[in-house]
């Protein structure tokens, strides 16, 4: 009987072996495929946004906090420590331990639960990238089906790699060399040994270890990881003592800090299009920004900011003495808007490149990042207003005009329709007057509107809008309310189109990315893009204009001592927009004031005012940075100069001067006599 009984046994279990087997091949079949995760590794990576210095501005990633870092770059003391605590075989066994799993089935029957794992690396990188946590037995079955496969397919560093890279180590941190920067801002290569026992230890529970909430315990955790390498004979004594004695220095922070949140988004918005995974592909991003003088920029904008606010206050202060707000005299235009609303609405933007190059050097698009993260540089577009005058003079100077050439500056009543009915347009001057006759170079500098109004007249209206389009203006309309900068434009595109006087007739366009650097070590480079406009005679006769206007016309707040600077302010109707478009001999600046509900400002808040002395302080603040800038305009060789009228005067063979007599003047670049 008893015979009988352990035949069937047997056979059972022939049968049984069969099933089981059976199962696990089709079991096997089934979920073989599922390493290609593990296999064809591609994590999401932090990307690196750095400035012209190679200083890191900012990590940005999706999800997953994670900077990689290849197994030839991580220290064998790592590799050491981490294979000692989890996995002291893992060079000898095939991805399963046989002789861990019958200890841990033996405890885990003895205590009657779950208490112990005996899962190897291998195991743990299958679970983390392919399976759930959930502790079944089929997980269990799987993980371990897994395992054996992917050591026919991975070497045991590439399995190590991609552990190290993937597995989480608490407080946001992915990865070895992620968490390294963030608890101790070390490199791996910098740690010390306590400091690698700490990071190795922290996969098998990260939040409970995390060093900087639980120290004890991660220290505990720790001198477990340093004891077991001494155990093993993979440290001596000495470096055992060291070890369990060292308390390192633990920092809590996030890495996610973004130093330049500004010149990230604009980047980020450059680069989306190309580049959809930006934010987690594991770039390195090069611009062209300076991390000083953006701050300059943000310190700019604010005083400026922090001025009109002040004004605003003291003149609130005044009417209250006077008891004015609650009853106002007749004749008195109060001027003033609420504290508090004009905090919230009153903000600004500023941006700054290289002249050549179109270079962006800072790029600020608000007053106050944490409190509004539009960006007003790029997503905004307000009326020109008279900043948009200087090209109306370009191209008269094309057409021949000098900067001599005398303007009427007298009123004039323009008649048109709207919708059938006759309308009547009466254009003033800022400030109610008039001169009469004024020269061009005069019209500019003190921004008189009666005298561009009849010099766009007389150019031709069409002539003028070609040009305004050329440059890269949009949205313009074919009649003289273009005198009035009735387009709008961001900050940007104005940049473009004023580069064309910085930078001697030829515009380039506005560029922040220098280079990218994929996670394949592959770069592309940003190269600028220029656009010949006009000749380098003729746009320095506008800068010999706008150099004046700073000197001594409407811009003379943006003037700044030991540097020559040219530039424009631009106003528009009811003070809704505050502008000044400037530039130095190498770096060019464009500043905008205005309320973001598009009310109008105070009327004391013009181009001249709010716009300008932010525009002056950058400069003031550049030369201390860069005392070896170019300090003065270098005038070409086919610009010539004469007195004219009393008064120096510059003329090109395009723009002679105004009375038709013919000069003989000397070139000083050549020495050479010109006549015209």
């Amino acid at each position: 009987m008893l015979k009988k009984f352990t035949k069937i046994i047997f056979i059972l279990s022939i049968f049984l072996g069969i099933a089981i087997f059976v199962f696990l091949y089709d079991l096997y079949q089934t979920i073989k495929d599922d390493i290609d995760k593990v296999v064809n590794y591609k994590p999401k990576l932090s990307t690196q946004f750095y400035d012209n210095k190679g200083r890191l501005l900012a990590n940005t990633f999706k999800d997953e906090n994670r900077e990689y870092v290849i197994y030839d770059d991580i220290p064998a003391r790592v590799i050491e420590g981490l294979v000692a605590i989890e996995d002291t075989q893992f060079f000898e066994h095939y991805g399963i331990n046989p002789d861990a799993i019958s200890r841990a089935m033996i405890k885990n029957i003895q205590s009657g639960g779950y208490s112990e794992g005996a899962s190897t690396l291998t195991q743990q990188l299958i679970k983390v990238l392919v399976l759930t946590r959930e502790k079944t037995l089929l997980r269990k079955v799987k993980e371990a089906l897994l395992s054996l496969r992917l050591e026919t397919i991975l070497t045991k560093e590439q399995i190590l790699e991609r552990y190290l890279n993937e597995v989480y180590f608490g407080h946001g941190y992915y990865g070895i060399q992620t968490a390294a920067k963030g608890y101790f801002n070390k490199n791996l290569y910098e740690l010390t040994l306590k400091e690698i026992a700490i990071l190795v230890g922290l996969p098998r529970a990260p939040s409970f270890y995390d060093p900087t909430k639980n120290l004890q315990i991660s220290l505990t955790r720790a001198n477990q990881v340093v004891s077991r390498m001494h155990t093993l004979g993979w440290i001596n004594d000495e470096q055992y003592e060291e070890a369990l004695s060292e308390t390192p220095e633990v920092f809590n922070q996030t890495l996610t800090q973004n130093v330049a949140p500004w010149a990230i988004d604009y980047a980020v918005n450059e680069l989306s299009n190309q580049y959809p995974d930006i934010l987690y592909g594991g770039y390195k991003v090069y611009l062209t920004l300076d991390l000083d003088l953006q701050n300059i920029a943000i310190d700019a904008l604010n005083k400026s900011y922090n001025l009109a606010i002040n004004r605003n206050a003291n003149y609130i202060k005044e009417l209250e003495e006077k008891d004015w707000i609650k009853n106002p005299p007749a004749d008195v235009e109060l001027d003033y808007i609420d504290d508090e609303l004009f905090k919230k609405e009153l903000n600004g933007a500023l941006l700054s490149m290289e002249n050549s190059t179109g270079k962006i050097l800072a790029i600020v698009g608000g007053v106050d990042y944490s409190k509004s993260m539009f960006h007003r540089a790029y997503q905004s577009k307000r009326q020109a207003g008279s900043a948009i005058k200087p090209f109306f003079y370009q191209t008269a100077l094309n057409e021949g005009y000098n900067p001599a050439t005398q303007l009427f500056d007298i009123s004039r009543t323009y008649t048109f329709e709207v919708d059938g009915v006759e309308q009547r347009w009466s254009p003033r001057n800022y400030g109610e007057n008039f001169k009469g006759v004024v020269t061009l170079r005069e019209s500019l500098m003190q921004s008189r509107n009666l005298s561009t109004l009849n010099l766009v007249t007389d150019v031709g209206v069409a002539r003028v809008t070609r040009d305004l389009k050329r440059y890269g203006f949009q949205n313009i309309v074919n009649d003289l309310s273009i005198t009035l900068g009735s387009m709008s434009v961001n900050l940007v595109e104005f940049s473009s189109a004023f580069s064309i006087f910085s930078n001697y007739g030829t515009q380039v366009k506005p560029y922040i990315v220098d280079k990218i650097v994929d996670r394949s070590n592959q770069t592309v480079n940003f190269e600028p893009q220029i656009t010949f406009q006009n000749s380098e005679e003729q746009a320095y006769l506008l800068s010999s204009i706008l150099k004046d206007t700073v000197d001594s016309g409407t811009g003379r707040r943006a003037k700044v001592a030991g540097i020559e600077l040219a530039g424009k302010t631009g106003t528009t109707n009811d003070n809704m927009d505050a502008w000044f478009c400037g530039y130095s001999p190498t770096v060019q600046t464009i500043v905008w004031f205005g309320n973001d509900s598009n009310m109008p400002m105070r009327k004391t808040e013009t181009g001249s005012t709010i716009a300008a002395p932010a525009f002056a302080h950058f400069y003031r603040k550049y030369l201390e940075i860069h005392p070896e800038t170019q300090r003065t305009f270098i005038k070409p060789q086919g610009v010539y100069s004469t007195i004219y009228k009393g008064k120096e005067e510059y003329y090109t063979k395009t723009s002679p001067l105004p009375d038709g007599d013919s000069v003989i003047t000397v070139d000083p670049n050549n020495q050479n006599q010109i006549e015209f």
